[in-house]
């Protein structure tokens, strides 16, 4: 069985730009650098996929951030509003 042949990180990361910024399908680019064009189509789809992820945690984040936020200022605003001092009513003998 043949080995598999390993791919550096900078190498993938440079044939996904590629294959992104070059106006040429991911088939042409493979061929042209060496790579099977299914294989260079899964990096690129992988990496949109990670992107995908990574921007629905920030987003998830600063939505979480908001919720609290709204509900931290809805319980300011409905607590108990004072307009003056408090008086009391007390009877006199």
């Amino acid at each position: 069985m043949p080995k598999r042949k390993k791919y550096s990180p900078d190498f993938k990361r440079e044939a996904i730009e590629l294959a992104r910024c070059s106006g040429v399908s991911c088939r042409e680019v493979a061929l042209k650098i060496g790579v099977d064009p299914s294989l260079l189509t899964r990096w690129v789809r992988d990496e949109e996929l990670a992107h995908l992820k990574r921007e629905l945690a920030r987003v998830t984040k600063e939505c979480d951030f908001l919720r609290e936020a709204a509900a931290y200022f809805a319980k300011e605003s409905s607590g108990p509003r004072r307009s003056g001092p408090a008086t009391t009513s007390t009877q006199y003998d």
